[in-house]
């Protein structure tokens, strides 16, 4: 794979982060990472297969409620969650019980996301539901997800969400040394969603998306079924959502319903526009340079970080329609094309000479 040099050491200098960061700059970089997987996620249905989904917070939600139910229960001991006791109840509710075991906690992190998109991409994909149409089911379902979890405060905690959480798998959450291994694991999984993504992308499969994307009439008249791949893919995308969405409770130690929200969900597809939706690379520096420029401006500017921000996103939207990299890539093109032009020239006044 070309490149491939290239993306190793992009990785690599991730995983050095924690010889050359902070630890505050090295727990906010884990955490975009987190989002970098999202965009990976949102990459591979939108800019590969056209499938643009405005409800991507639902699955990372949905992940990151797993793995802060087993978080809860680990911190309790035993007992009843505090928001449980505020609530009126007296005993853990039935469905809980299974999250005090790790291993279904992730599982069902992983699981329960890509089950959903697979629900809900079959009833509008067998419909032939596309387009415009399709993003505003996607945003029904973040509001609805939404609803519900704030509604049924004693099983989720409503607005506050689930938080205070003291170990993971018997070890402190504040112990520096774990906080490191959570941001190489961070890398680790990252990289490993992208190189899996990249092998999709590039095999004969990534071709029927990108066809699928491009014609999908016309896939169907060559004898394929797009449903399927469309099913398939977006259900990989939402279990990848949700296993950022755990990584992001282990290293933040918080997750709320306005965290899976609708500004959350546009933000998400905002990464891969900035980076370029047509490359996995170029999702994951979106997501990074958008967060970073989020905390920078924040930093520096608290009362009107907000209009810098969006100035970012009006000058990529208009200057950058393929966000970074693909500009970094027609410049090079473009250098490429000179530079054959210029040899050609050469060439042509040495034969004349």
């Amino acid at each position: 794979m070309k490149h491939k040099w290239g993306y190793n050491l992009f990785f690599l200098i991730l995983l050095l982060g924690p010889f050359y960061l902070t630890e505050f700059r090295l727990a906010l970089l884990g955490k975009f990472l987190c989002f970098a997987m999202i965009a990976l996620s949102i990459c591979l249905i939108w800019g590969y297969t056209g499938i643009l989904s405005l409800g991507h917070g639902v699955y990372f939600g949905l992940g990151a409620y797993c793995m802060a139910m087993y978080l809860k229960l680990e911190a309790v001991n035993g007992k009843l969650p505090d928001f449980m006791e505020w609530s009126g109840l007296s005993e853990l509710p039935l469905f809980w019980k299974p999250f005090s075991n790790p291993v279904f906690a992730i599982t069902a992190a992983v699981f329960i996301p890509a089950l959903l998109a697979a629900f809900l991409g079959y009833l509008t994909f067998k419909n032939r539901i596309k387009g415009v149409y399709f993003s505003l089911i996607s945003q029904a379902v973040v509001i609805v997800a939404v609803t519900l979890f704030i509604a049924k405060q004693d099983l989720t905690g409503g607005t506050n969400g689930l938080t205070n959480f003291s170990t993971a798998f018997g070890f402190s959450l504040s112990s520096p040394l774990v906080q490191i291994a959570l941001y190489i694991l961070t890398v680790f999984v990252l990289a490993l969603a992208f190189w899996v993504y990249s092998f999709m992308t590039n095999s004969r499969f990534g071709r029927v998306l990108m066809a699928i994307r491009d014609g999908e009439n016309r896939v169907r008249f060559l004898g394929f079924n797009p449903t399927a791949y469309k099913v398939f893919v977006y259900s990989a995308s939402a279990a990848l959502a949700g296993l950022a969405g755990v990584l992001f409770v282990l290293q933040v130690g918080l997750i709320s319903p306005a965290m899976m929200g609708i500004i959350p969900s546009i933000e998400m597809v905002l990464w891969v526009a900035v980076g370029g939706r047509h490359s996995l690379i170029g999702a994951i520096i979106g997501a990074i340079i958008t967060n970073s420029a989020k905390s920078f401006f924040s930093e520096t500017y608290p009362d009107i970080w907000l209009i810098f921000l969006g100035l970012l996103f009006i000058i990529v939207v208009v200057f950058l329609p393929e966000g970074v990299v693909g500009a970094f890539q027609s410049l090079k093109q473009r250098f490429m094309k000179t530079k054959a032009k210029g040899g050609q020239k050469d060439a042509a006044d040495s034969i004349v000479s």
